[in-house]
């Protein structure tokens, strides 16, 4: 296992200095929240290990969150079965509680979580979201409000595995009807019910992103 520590978490946050080591990339980096709960059903464990699959024979490197449970460590495993490289981005304090999975070919250890959601967002060419808690949920919606924003121009999709994100989908349309939100503003993300219609979402939208209406 190769680990970078990218600063000490002693250090005040606006001194730290981060120097992302070099990353071999075939077709790209591919970010991927999901839960970290192991108490799930075997339809969400499935999706996901089979997610990891695609990615590595698609010739993606998986970006995850470097948890040994729930749905990171099964797109981990489907993915390093397969062959594929996986990096794991994690704050010490969860290497330090013994949450990093082992089976890791490639760990980055940041500061803490602001820094790990920044780091994984600089190395990814797209995000995929899969089911997940409240920690998914921030991590997906920081990614939707970045691209809304313009500080980032990557695809982002749901893995909408079982209809888990249904009600979200639901959410995000009524507060377009309520005017918190554009209705251009829908083409912020994608939606895809299986792991191979997630990659080829993707597939179809690496560099070939459309400019989005300004929220103001």
């Amino acid at each position: 296992m190769t680990i970078h520590f990218t600063g000490c978490a002693c250090l005040p946050i606006a001194i730290l200095f981060v120097i992302l080591p070099p990353m071999e990339k075939d077709k790209g980096n591919i970010c991927v929240f999901g839960a970290s709960s192991a108490n799930i059903g075997s339809n969400y464990t499935d999706a996901a290990r089979e997610l990891g699959v695609l990615l590595a024979r698609g010739g993606w490197r998986c970006i995850n969150g470097g948890g040994a449970v729930g749905l990171m460590g099964a797109v981990t495993d489907g993915a390093l079965d397969a062959g594929g490289r996986v990096t794991g981005v994690i704050p010490k304090f969860m290497v330090d509680n013994g949450w990093c999975y082992d089976r890791l070919d490639d760990v980055i250890v940041s500061a803490d979580m602001h820094q790990r959601k920044q780091m994984m967002s600089d190395m990814a060419d797209a995000v995929i979201v899969l089911p997940g808690g409240v920690g998914t949920l921030e991590e997906a919606l920081e990614a939707i409000t970045w691209r809304q924003l313009g500080l980032v121009n990557l695809p982002i999709v749901l893995l909408n595995t079982a209809g888990y994100y249904d009600h979200l989908l639901q959410l995000l349309s009524h507060a377009i009807d309520e005017g918190f939100m554009k209705a251009s503003h829908c083409a912020l993300w994608q939606v895809a019910a299986t792991p191979a219609e997630a990659m080829a979402l993707i597939e179809g939208s690496v560099g070939n992103m459309p400019a989005i209406e300004s929220k103001y």
